[in-house]
């Protein structure tokens, strides 16, 4: 053990003991970082209103107040139509099944195995059971979850949270910054603040700009297959459109969703032209102006590792794990792109190549008889 740990060998164990202590919490830690990133997500927000004048305090309730009274009017705005078409969506599954099964297969020249043959019709009979004895699918998800009191409980309290804690946390924001800021070693301060603006620069970039260009694909895909004539044009499209934080995973969800339901609905090749267009002009859009303009080309995440990311997050620490996935691996980027100029600067990087071994000249070389030179 060298003299600095033996020295400070209890903040090390501190430092461990406190991840251990949070790896324990993890299935109550959902609420607190949801309301820890909104509060970071709405502090650029206060800041501009404190600018402007406003006290802290009154500069959050400015923002819970917005953000209240828009997702008040979208719930009732788009709820309302877009559970109507996940209702169908789902009664429309056994006749999209019959559909492949009828239609399709034997076009393709495809056949089923003997004997196998899709029970369109039992699973027509039980939906339609479920649904004409239930009444809707919100009393059939509310007489499940209400079977079970403690986890009806916490997922209530889990809810409340998150505005509670997000409120205190953007207003005390930068009370928080500052004493994190303090108790960094003054030593250390200058690089750590440099490398804390740089995560904030991406994670800020990333997050703000996704979170708009999920929702602005969702606007631009559902209006488009609206105007294309797909019944399902608003649940498809919010659906591709908040996949679309997994690269490529919203365009290929959607788009196969839709040229499956646009199929089976109009039995026309034509229509499926109109779908192909909308996605293509989504796909184009993205890439050509959304992502660039609203998220950047700065932001150092490969597809490959966003989606690393989700999965890894996922496997390790379940929900809570997803939620610090992509925030984690930029500022992991970060941290590697510094890791990086330090090995570029480094003198082992730099060090000149060892000379190659000289060859063995035969003609020159001493026989045994003969004096070595």
């Amino acid at each position: 053990m060298t003299p600095h740990l033996r020295e400070h060998w209890h903040w090390y164990a501190a430092g461990i003991g406190l991840v251990a202590f949070f790896s324990l919490l993890g299935p109550i830690l959902a609420p607190f970082l949801i309301g820890a990133g909104l509060a970071y997500l709405g502090d650029p927000i206060v800041d501009r209103l404190q600018r402007w004048g406003l006290s802290r305090t009154l500069g959050v309730v400015v923002v819970f107040v917005a953000l209240t009274l828009a997702g008040l009017i979208g719930l009732v705005l788009v709820a309302p139509m877009l559970y109507q078409q996940a209702v169908a969506l789902l009664k429309n599954i056994p006749d999209w099944l019959a559909w492949v099964q009828d239609t399709a297969l034997p076009w393709l020249g495809v056949s089923l195995p003997v004997g196998v043959r899709l029970d369109v019709q039992g699973l027509r009979e039980i939906v339609a059971k479920h649904w004409s004895s239930a009444g809707d699918l919100v009393r059939m998800v509310w007489a499940q979850v209400s079977q079970s009191g403690a986890v009806f409980a916490t997922a209530i309290a889990n809810l409340l949270l998150v505005p509670i804690v997000s409120f205190y946390l953007l207003r005390d924001w930068d009370d928080l910054v500052a004493w994190i800021a303090k108790m960094i070693p003054p030593r250390h301060l200058p690089k750590v603040t440099q490398l804390a603006q740089e995560t904030d620069q991406v994670m800020g970039s990333f997050l703000r700009g996704q979170l708009t260009v999920m929702l602005l694909l969702s606007v631009l895909y559902s209006a488009g297959l609206a105007l294309a004539g797909l019944k399902l044009a608003l649940v498809i499209g919010f659906a591709a459109g908040m996949l679309s934080f997994v690269p490529y995973l919203g365009f290929i969800v959607g788009f196969a969703a839709a040229m499956l339901a646009m199929l089976v609905q109009e039995q026309a090749l034509l229509p499926l032209v109109w779908v192909a267009v909308v996605f293509g002009i989504g796909q184009i859009v993205e890439s050509w102006w959304l992502t660039p303009t609203l998220v950047g080309d700065k932001i150092g995440l490969h597809p490959v590792a966003v989606i690393f990311a989700l999965m890894a997050g996922g496997q390790l620490f379940g929900f809570v794990g997803v939620l610090l996935a992509l925030p984690g691996s930029a500022a992991i980027a970060v941290l590697l792109r510094h890791a990086k100029r330090q090995w570029l600067a480094s003198p082992l990087y730099g060090a000149p190549a060892p000379d190659p071994p000289r060859s063995l000249d035969t003609s020159q070389a001493p026989t045994p008889d003969s004096p070595p030179p």
